[in-house]
């Protein structure tokens, strides 16, 4: 008789997935981007100038109504608001889109990345292993083998016996509960499903439990091939991998029309399965064997390239992601740690997101420095017409306003626009 047990984890407040949400949006509200840290210090330089053309247009003049004029029109507007209302505006635009970039300086530097260090398990692959092939060697019709395979793979919690049931219940296949079960850990399990023996796991451990010579299938690096037997014979051979996601190749192109002009494989797999990954994938270089502090390394060693973004989605890629000039985490699949170590959180598990977040940033960081160079030039031709008599100090107000507004909704624009996905 089959024995179940559960277990019970109990989360405190500041464990849970909302104290997570809310200490990335602290983040968010806290950082200040560079370019705003710069805004701020050529806010001073253009007082100093204003104070200094006003001072001179007095002394040239003798009017002190032209000094006056010069002092209303200036306007640093567009240094001191441009900026942020950009980047939120950016910001805003992102997590429409699944997005959820921590702040103006994530924004910018994301902007800024030429080289990227990417992830394989969980990020260039779904991580999740899934049935590729099926060869089976009885009589018994393929959803049979396979519905007996996963009935008894209920008793499992190895995740590739869970990728069994789920491919089981896909299919519509009804699964019965196996009894006199028994699972060697690392090897395999087996039991009674419907009054017959059923075996399924590894290789050997089938081949040995059966009496049946060495099973030597033909699989591709990197997947896994799980034997099923029943009643002492073998049945057949289920073939798992952990599938590359689709357009991956189309999303490199599309990176590097970007701008992004050199990308690194690091992984911590055997090299034939990341030769075997990469294969036909336009990577500049692919690492294996990668400890965490060793994928730290890969990503500092990029930066002679220019500023680096790192993406992945595990426990073992939190340090190098907070190493990188920009994390990116695959949120939705991925652990909390890489999250939390991240400044760019995908909250879909689509790695295509990667584009319109770059593409979003730049467009941003574009249109902030387009209002910036605009605002500031009207409002020096403004105060040069004023220091020269041709405004008056309340036509000088009017314009400061209409500068100030047209510099704003320049900004905003950062909201709206096609945004390719």
């Amino acid at each position: 008789m089959m024995r179940y047990e559960t277990s019970t984890k109990i989360y405190l407040g500041e464990e849970s997935t909302y104290a997570g949400i809310l200490r990335l949006v602290a983040a968010a509200q806290a950082s200040k981007a560079p370019m705003s840290r710069l805004a701020d210090r050529y806010a001073m330089v253009f007082l100093a100038a204003t104070l200094a053309l006003a001072g001179a247009a007095w002394l040239w003049s003798g009017d002190a109504i032209r000094a006056v004029a010069v002092l209303v029109v200036a306007t640093p507007c567009p240094l001191i608001l441009a900026v942020p209302v950009a980047l939120v505006s950016g910001l805003s635009r992102a997590a429409k889109h699944g997005i959820l970039i921590k702040g103006g300086a994530a924004l910018e530097t994301l902007a800024r990345v030429r080289s990227l260090v990417i992830d394989k398990t969980g990020t260039l692959t779904h991580g999740r292993a899934k049935i590729v092939s099926m060869n089976v060697i009885s009589d018994l019709p393929r959803d049979e083998v396979l519905r007996f395979a996963a009935s008894l793979d209920q008793a499992s919690k190895h995740i590739i016996a869970q990728a069994i049931v789920d491919e089981a219940r896909n299919k519509g296949l009804e699964l019965v509960t196996p009894s006199d079960v028994v699972e060697t850990p690392g090897e395999g399990i087996e039991g009674y499903v419907e009054g017959r023996r059923v075996i399924i796991g590894g290789l050997r451990f089938v081949a040995q439990n059966v009496n049946a010579s060495p099973i030597r299938p033909d699989r591709a690096p990197g997947a896994v091939a799980v034997a099923v037997a029943i009643d002492g014979k073998l049945a057949g051979v289920l073939t798992l991998a952990d599938e590359l996601r689709a357009g991956t190749e189309r999303l490199l192109h599309d990176l590097r029309a970007l701008g992004i002009g050199r990308i690194v494989l690091a992984t911590g797999d055997r090299r034939d399965v990341a030769e075997g990954v990469a294969a036909g994938l336009s990577f500049d270089a692919v690492r294996w064997e990668l400890s965490p502090d060793q994928k730290t390394l890969v990503v500092l060693s990029e930066r002679k390239n220019g500023p680096v973004m790192m993406i992945g989605d595990g426990v073992n890629d939190a340090p190098a992601l907070a190493a990188a000039d920009l994390g990116m985490a695959m949120g939705a699949r991925g652990s909390a740690a890489s999250a939390e170590a991240a400044d760019v959180v995908l909250l879909v598990d689509q790695l295509d997101r990667v584009l319109p977040a770059v593409r979003i940033a730049r467009r941003s960081r574009f249109i902030a420095l387009e209002s910036v160079y605009a605002g500031i030039g009207l409002s020096i031709l403004g105060m040069i017409a004023a220091a020269l008599g041709f405004i008056t100090p309340v036509q000088g107000a009017l314009l400061q306003e209409v500068i100030d507004v047209a510099v704003i909704l320049n900004a905003l624009r950062s909201l709206y626009g096609e945004i390719k996905i």
